[in-house]
């Protein structure tokens, strides 16, 4: 059915959706002339006119989505963007298809794209080999100023962990297309509709609407987060349509270490569930598809490994870290239920590969194995979940019940080389438990810095002439042990003598490591311990009668970006406008006691001022007793996710460490 196109209809709101004929070409053109151009945005290489979507709900869950977008070329670069459009979906749990593609040239000329043009096939994949696949429009050359419009179909659901979390994706469907196997379409929670709806763009966008249509019996909640959008719902026949929309959106303009965008951007979160029913559907699903039956070779390989446990807590240690070390990170696919239905146990062990959700069932099930309680749990890594259940998840863990009522998470996908069960890396992060008797969204708490500590000690002493010889040992623990295990593992051994070499080269490039002793980083049964004795001639710069130099633990021995990043953070701003992050709680504690030559006494000690706050707190020193220099500093950085009014405070602290690193010591001739 032919059906008039009117300005009116996208610059204000959009009901239903809308295919548009060739009499609707004028007012595509109008649309287009009145977006404006490079001058007005001179940051863009493209504009969005338009970008509408429309989903209609049917009784079991199943939605078709309609989505519109008309976007408007700026620059050569934004012609090269537009020149292939992509749509992802995996074909089996969506079906998609494109509706139109059309060019309008600036020249007045109006191009279809021909159907037969676009192609189909298996998306590249790097780790997951799920299947997935891409349908990709050959537009061709573009110019400045032409306009670009797209009508996608889709039908079908997207779960969480099949995606890239940031993705906004592209959703589109029209509601009187139905194939005849439209059950496979149906999502996992059956009559349950749900939906993550981004209002944040890379790209200018002029008007974004979202528009939902549910059988009237079927209660929706929802909540816009980060931001404001104009809303309404009405009543249509038997049904209920829900509309939002927001004009004039920019890209937001990031900062260093901040969390992500969408903690902070505007968006809308709708969802027919409620976490509990989420849970047990979780808990129902997996549980019914046996995905932690225990077989015979699961039972003895637990039972070969756990053969000198004396408690729990050890089994769960042991048969954590085999699976975090011997399942190794590649997903492959089991068919219908990927994404949501976690592998046999059974599967993964003969495979010896998974990802995060096969990795958390083959412990879920060897867990069982040794006669502890266990069941899987999702959460979102690198984001925040929140309120609204919407399938905000991205990552799957394991959880143990200890005793009566206490779940103990475990992660066998982020300990690989961590001493820890659980990677404190993910502290402040909420998770969903799939538990028999259903759970609400938890958030894990702070680990405190003390568990992830960075000790560092030294003794040396300063020849007359600025030669610096001395010792110092190093002692870490949580994360910070983490870090260094990692810049040894991930290299070759050979190389691992390189890695201290560099450490004291970049003290002074005369410096030389005379004898070195550090703990396997491969056995994670004790804390990293590294001992090195160093010899470096011309430390102390020689001006007239004076020396000058900074003792080597306040210079920050092992200062690299991977052992050490809040050094490299970005502080030149004051303030912060959004949250900020760094990878864990963290405990620097530094002590060196320096012998100075007889001839010399101390003409100038660094002093520094302290910091103490909610996000870290700082403070160090410098004293002489008799013929001896003795330095302390300690710095504590609190938890891992910041508010932004806290940055000052951890921007001190942090500065200040930094400073501790560069101030020097002044000794002049008695």
């Amino acid at each position: 059915m032919r059906r008039r196109f009117s300005l009116w209809l996208f610059v204000s709101i959009i009901i239903v959706p809308v295919l548009l004929s060739a009499g609707d070409s004028e007012s595509i053109r109008k649309l287009l002339a009145a977006a404006g151009d490079k001058e007005k945005y001179p940051d863009a290489n493209t504009v969005i006119v338009f970008d509408s979507t429309f989903v209609k709900v049917m009784d079991s869950g199943l939605s078709y989505v309609t989505m519109h977008r008309l976007t408007k070329v700026l620059t050569s670069a934004g012609a090269l963007e537009l020149v292939a459009p992509r749509f992802d979906y995996d074909p089996l749990s969506a079906y998609v298809d494109v509706k139109s593609v059309r060019i309008f040239r600036k020249t007045g000329e109006v191009e279809e794209v021909p159907q037969k043009s676009i192609l189909d096939y298996a998306a590249p994949a790097r780790m997951i080999y799920w299947g997935a696949r891409e349908k990709m429009v050959p537009v061709g050359r573009l110019e400045v100023g032409d306009g670009l419009e797209t009508i996608v179909f889709r039908k079908g659901f997207t779960y969480a962990l099949l995606q890239d979390p940031g993705s906004e994706g592209v959703l589109a469907s029209a509601a009187n297309q139905v194939e005849s196997d439209d059950e496979r379409y149906v999502p996992p929670m059956r009559g349950h509709f749900y939906d993550i709806v981004p209002f944040w763009t890379s790209v200018p966008i002029l008007v974004k609407t979202y528009t939902v249509s549910l059988p009237v019996d079927k209660p929706l909640q929802f909540e816009v987060y980060n931001g404001e959008l104009t809303s309404w719902s009405h009543f249509q026949g038997d049904r209920t349509l829900y509309h939002w929309e927001k004009k004039d959106i920019n890209p937001i303009k990031t900062e260093p270490n901040m969390v992500s965008l969408s903690d902070v951007a505007p968006k809308l979160l709708l969802s027919t569930s409620d976490w509990k029913s989420k849970s047990l559907w979780f808990h129902k699903v997996n549980e019914d598809y046996g995905s932690f039956e225990v077989t015979p070779e699961v039972k003895k390989k637990v039972d070969e490994l756990t053969m000198s446990c004396k408690t729990d807590q050890e089994k769960a240690h042991v048969l954590t870290h085999w699976v975090a070390e011997e399942v190794r990170y590649s997903g492959i696919s089991m068919g219908p239920g990927e994404g949501y239905t976690l592998h046999k146990g059974e599967m993964t062990f003969k495979d010896r590969c998974g990802v995060c959700k096969d990795k958390a069932g083959m412990l879920v099930t060897m867990l069982r194995a040794a006669g502890l309680e266990s069941y899987p749990a999702m959460t979102m890594a690198g984001s925040r979940i929140d309120h609204i259940p919407a399938d905000q998840f991205n990552h799957s863990v394991t959880v143990w019940k200890r005793g009566l009522s206490e779940y103990v998470l475990l992660d066998p996908t982020w300990v690989p080389g961590v001493r820890e069960l659980w990677s404190s890396a993910e502290q402040q992060q909420q998770y969903l438990m799939g538990v028999p008797e259903g759970a609400d969204l938890l958030t894990t708490p702070i680990s405190p810095a003390e568990n992830h500590y960075f000790r560092m000690r030294g003794e040396s002493e300063l020849l007359a002439d600025g030669t610096l010889v001395g010792h110092v040992s190093v002692e870490a623990e949580g994360q910070a042990d983490a870090q260094i295990r990692r810049q040894l593992v991930r290299s070759p051994k050979a190389l691992w003598q390189g890695y201290f070499d560099k450490a004291i080269y970049d003290l002074s490039p005369q410096g030389e490591l005379t004898s070195l002793t550090f703990t396997d980083p491969y056995d994670i049964s004790e804390p990293m311990r590294i001992k090195l004795q160093y010899r470096i001639p011309g430390y102390a710069k020689i001006a007239g009668e004076r020396l000058v130099f900074t003792p080597v633990v306040a210079r920050h021995l092992f200062s690299d970006a991977g052992t050490s990043a809040y050094l490299h953070m970005d502080l030149e701003a004051e303030t912060k406008q959004f949250p900020f992050a760094t990878r864990c709680s963290f405990l620097l504690d530094f002590a060196e006691k320096v012998k100075l030559p007889k001839k010399y006494q101390v003409l100038h000690l660094p002093v520094f001022d302290a910091t103490t706050g909610e996000a870290a707190d700082f403070h160090a020193s410098y004293k002489v007793e008799k013929n001896e220099l003795k330095f302390e500093q300690l710095l504590r950085m609190k938890k891992r996710i910041y508010p932004a009014e806290e940055w000052p405070n951890f921007r001190q602290a942090v500065t200040l460490v930094k400073k501790a690193m560069e101030e020097p010591i002044v000794l002049t001739q008695k």
